[in-house]
């Protein structure tokens, strides 16, 4: 792993494959750090022909983390329920020029972008705002910002709140039991303790999360943006899932022209490893239809 300053700050990133490959950025979500994306699952895509970049979003990680403070959970509770409470320090916007400066420090002119939850909002915002660097784009369980699709079901509103205590004691079962809950039918509750174990080790420190659910709450609706987008698009949703309703997928397959919606009845706020067959290859599929020259990757800090 190595870090590169881009946009002001810090980001952490590690780089899988071949220089042969075509390049391919894998972009998280909320409070997940590059390890949420399984190494069984980026060697994968090495295998199907990618060079594969992970990397921490800014606030989480081994990234820089933004000098606010966090909000508290009552404020993540309005900013959830209207964008008028939703007072940010950054916004998506900012997180996809994250993006956008780490392809341009490692040399890559353009790359084929796949994103998960608030990884596809960043990854949408990224294609929005610098098309020329994106070949193709993946969002996955996602949303396009408009607050009337995608949104959280009732259950995680009820139970979710209970699993933010700050209580040093409680935060690995809570982070376990977090994932249980908006994850589908394919739960493992033993990989997910091993990735919690790994993240707390690279760095404990989850105040971030709360400032990236603040700039999800404060980003505008990317719908009207997404008409525009011509980049291949593939959108991936679980009909389970409870954080980001399937209607989140729906919608982003709406509004972008010609996008392939791809949905998955045992799959919920999740990639579960039963699916990453069908998924990778619908990747390697959507990327096909804008095939690119490998791009050597710099490693320089």
């Amino acid at each position: 792993m190595t870090a590169a300053s881009v946009n002001g700050i810090t980001i952490e990133y590690d780089i899988h494959g071949d220089d042969s490959g075509e390049p391919l950025l894998l972009v998280m979500g909320l409070g997940g750090q590059l390890i949420s994306w399984p190494i069984e699952f980026v060697d994968r895509l090495v295998a199907a022909g990618f060079r594969v970049v992970r990397f921490d979003n800014r606030d989480i990680g081994m990234s820089t983390k933004i000098d606010a403070p966090p909000p508290t959970v009552r404020q993540v509770i309005l900013a959830t329920m209207s964008k008028r409470f939703a007072k940010a320090t950054y916004r998506i916007e900012d997180m996809a020029d994250d993006a956008a400066g780490l392809l341009t420090h490692l040399g890559i002119d353009k790359a084929h972008i796949v994103g998960v939850s608030m990884g596809g909002m960043i990854s949408q915002s990224l294609t929005i705002r610098h098309p020329a660097q994106v070949a193709s784009l993946t969002s996955i369980m996602s949303n396009t910002g408009d607050r009337r699709n995608g949104t959280i079901s009732a259950k995680v509103l009820r139970k979710g709140p209970k699993l933010l205590s700050r209580d040093p004691s409680k935060a690995f079962e809570n982070s376990v039991n977090m994932v249980e809950l908006i994850s589908g039918p394919h739960f493992d509750r033993q990989a997910t303790e091993a990735e919690v174990r790994l993240a707390a080790s690279r760095n404990d420190d989850a105040a971030g999360t709360g400032r990236q659910t603040m700039a999800i709450a404060a980003s505008p609706d990317r719908t009207k943006l997404l008409g525009a987008v011509t980049a291949p698009t593939l959108v991936i949703h679980g009909l389970v899932d409870p954080l980001v309703k399937p209607s989140g997928g729906m919608a982003t397959a709406r509004a972008v022209p010609g996008a392939r919606l791809m949905m998955f009845p045992d799959m919920g706020h999740d990639l579960p490893k039963p699916r990453w067959d069908e998924i990778i290859e619908a990747i390697v599929d959507n990327s096909r239809r804008a095939s690119i020259a490998p791009t050597s990757v710099a490693v320089s800090s």
